[in-house]
């Protein structure tokens, strides 16, 4: 077998293994489709960056420049080039996100823009994955454990915040009318895949398909 130092790059990522890959055959067992359906897979190896800059400096505008805006608000997002998205966690700090193909460019690039030492960049992608539940009744099993308003009203479409669930710190972005992403820290992720289906439960007794 080859060591590591003779393994090329796709091979080396061919061993990942995600924090929840274990659960992928319940997540598909526990999801079900139909008026009060609700759906739960993992969406794992996003790319994930942190930052902390001042958006209103030189340094801001570089980082910018990389990641097609900053948000200037809680809660919003801004959307980029080639899927690439910046969240709002606080007036001087973001998380950049983007699919997995972009995680080997997107950290020097915005390592590269603070240059000057204005900021800092760290490299995140091991340390969340990514939760997608969706369907009808997507919001209601959140709020079995999530304090945050989740009415439509108040958590639209493009949003994300930091909140919890289940007890859990998460960020929680809402993707889609009936679609969210629960970004937990890889460590939680057993446990709240876990509460994410016992969560489901009663709505695929709804639908007529019972999980055990």
């Amino acid at each position: 077998m080859a060591n590591t130092a003779e393994l090329t790059n796709a091979e080396v990522l061919g061993l990942r293994r995600s924090p929840a890959g274990h659960l992928a055959d319940d997540f598909a067992k526990g999801s079900t489709a139909g008026t009060h359906g609700v759906s739960l897979r993992e969406l794992p190896f996003q790319s994930m960056v942190g930052v902390r800059v001042d958006p209103g400096s030189d340094a801001g505008a570089r980082v910018a420049a990389v990641t097609g805006g900053l948000p200037a608000s809680c809660g919003q997002v801004v959307a980029g080039p080639a899927g690439l998205a910046t969240l709002w966690l606080g007036p001087q700090e973001f998380l950049v996100t983007a699919p997995a193909d972009r995680q080997s460019g997107l950290a020097p690039d915005l390592v590269a823009a603070l240059a000057d030492g204005a900021g800092q960049v760290v490299e995140l992608s091991a340390n969340r994955t990514t939760f997608e539940l969706s369907g009808p009744s997507a919001r209601a099993v959140l709020e079995k454990g999530c304090a945050a308003d989740l009415h439509p009203r108040a958590f639209t479409v493009g949003t994300a915040i930091t909140t919890e669930i289940g007890g859990i710190p998460v960020v929680l972005w809402k993707t889609g009318d009936d679609t969210f992403w629960i970004l937990p820290r890889a460590s939680f992720a057993d446990f709240l895949g876990r509460w994410l289906l016992d969560g489901m439960r009663e709505f695929a007794s709804v639908e007529g398909t019972p999980w055990p």
